[in-house]
């Protein structure tokens, strides 16, 4: 990799952080080829040839060897494995450490996926997590890595900060990765550095200041504030801090590190006491630049019970009474947990536990997408929907079909093909025994119902 050119400016703040000589370390690592790492979906096991080693706060992340083509792995398409930054699950160690408590969950600016994928596996049927994202485009890229990861217990809507003020207190967790001005991604991204300036920096941290005004008072009494940003300055991270204290009733939350791990324990002394900031610097950390910080809501802050909706009504969805839904959950060989909604014909599980929150948001958020979606039925028959095949919920009705690797690769580009002993009708087609996705086996021919849109072009 040639040698990158940082802005004079930025070469002074980081010299005033680390002193001159750490610099030099630092500028030479970001020289240097970023490493290739991936966190695995514990619900879809796999086996794979790909040398790999842990990383070190992560149950579930490797560092690879090389970066393979993940374009052309099928089990990158079924969900087995999310490609995500190693700082980043360093989220994963936060939960676990603390002990935080499973339940509604909301990250604020969730897309691409790869945080909403990791705290939609540590709540697995024990939560609920809102995955939001502002720009439309990107909720899109969002929706799609939640319904491949396949756990069924996220919500997927698209809304500005503003729009959550009426879930004040209703959160068990809020992680907010705010939009920053990049420097932690010099090394993997050329541009961020060309972009970079002090007036973007400036820019950055009253955009993230006017997020975090709504966001901090989105979490209930005993709840937990993450807050995060690719980028190393004090404006964006330890003022960040600052701020929240002044706005609301934090307390601070220190996390437990191995000291082999090399992150940096920054500290910011406030009326409310000394609270925490974890700093990753790619000289002295496998991974990118990242700042991570948590705040614990007091117990006495209010908490928001969202109650039963006595008559549920919204524009779209209907909501299915509980004799027909657990007749479906019996017909489909569920755990008899589900509740279910219909929206242009097509119906939608979510887990009972939570519908009273579910409705509570479908009340205040505009919805892109939200549990498992089943599919439609005519009369007796399921036509089903891309979102299940891809799920965690069993597919018992419907026979499987194992495919080898050129099979899989012909499945994702929508290839034609054709089969001996494939039974009729609709069938799940499978990659080490992973769904890929459905085909439908009329005799003389075969349809491919795999998404076009998704579909592998290489």
């Amino acid at each position: 990799m040639s040698e990158i050119q940082l802005p004079a400016e930025f070469e002074s703040q980081m010299k005033a952080l680390l002193g001159e000589q750490e610099f030099e370390l630092f500028k030479k690592a970001i020289n240097q080829a970023s490493q290739t790492s991936i966190r695995i979906n514990p619900t879809k096991p796999f086996t794979n040839s790909w040398v790999k080693r842990p990383v070190p706060w992560s149950n579930h992340g490797y560092f690879l060897e090389e970066r393979p083509s993940f374009t052309l792995d099928p089990l990158f398409h079924a969900g087995a494995y999310y490609v995500q930054e190693a700082s980043s699950m360093f989220i994963e160690h936060i939960l676990r450490s603390l002990e935080i408590p499973k339940g509604v969950y909301l990250d604020l600016a969730a897309a691409p996926g790869g945080k909403s994928t990791l705290l939609a596996s540590f709540l697995g049927e024990e939560g609920l997590l809102v995955a939001n994202e502002v720009i439309q485009s990107r909720a899109q890229i969002l929706k799609e890595n939640v319904i491949k990861w396949g756990m069924g217990n996220v919500v997927v809507t698209n809304n500005d900060p503003d729009h959550f003020e009426s879930l004040e207190g209703f959160f068990d967790l809020v992680l907010v990765d705010a939009p920053c001005s990049g420097e932690g991604m010099f090394r993997k991204d050329p541009n961020a550095r060309e972009e970079w300036s002090l007036d973007n920096v400036q820019l950055c941290s009253a955009r993230q200041k006017r997020i975090m005004d709504k966001a901090g008072a989105l979490v209930k009494g005993g709840g937990y504030l993450i807050y995060s940003t690719c980028t190393f300055n004090e404006k964006e991270n330890e003022d960040m801090i600052r701020f929240l204290t002044e706005e609301f009733a934090f307390e601070p939350a220190r996390i437990a590190l191995d000291p082999e791990w090399k992150i940096v324990e920054t500290s910011v002394e406030t009326e409310e006491g000394t609270f925490y900031g974890y700093r990753f610097f790619p000289h002295k950390v496998e991974g990118e630049g990242f700042f991570i910080t948590v705040l614990k809501r007091p117990d006495s802050a209010s908490t928001q019970d969202p109650g039963r909706i006595k008559d549920f009504k919204h524009q779209v969805l209907k909501s299915l009474g509980a004799k027909e839904g657990q007749a479906l959950e019996e017909e489909l060989g569920f755990d008899g947990h589900g509740k279910y909604y219909t929206l242009n014909d097509s119906f939608f599980r979510i887990q009972s536990d939570f519908y009273r929150y579910f409705e509570k948001i479908t009340q205040v958020l505009n919805l892109r997408y939200f549990g498992v979606e089943l599919g439609k039925k005519q009369k007796n028959e399921w036509i089903p929907s891309h979102e299940w095949a891809l799920s965690n919920l069993p597919k018992n009705p419907f026979p499987k079909h194992e495919l080898n690797l050129e099979e899989a690769l012909d499945f994702l580009r929508k290839n034609d093909q054709e089969f001996e002993h494939l039974p009729l009708g609709w069938v799940l087609m499978t990659y080490q025994n992973l769904p890929l996705g459905w085909v439908k086996n009329l005799g003389n021919r075969i349809n491919n119902y795999y998404p076009k849109e998704w579909r592998i072009r290489m």
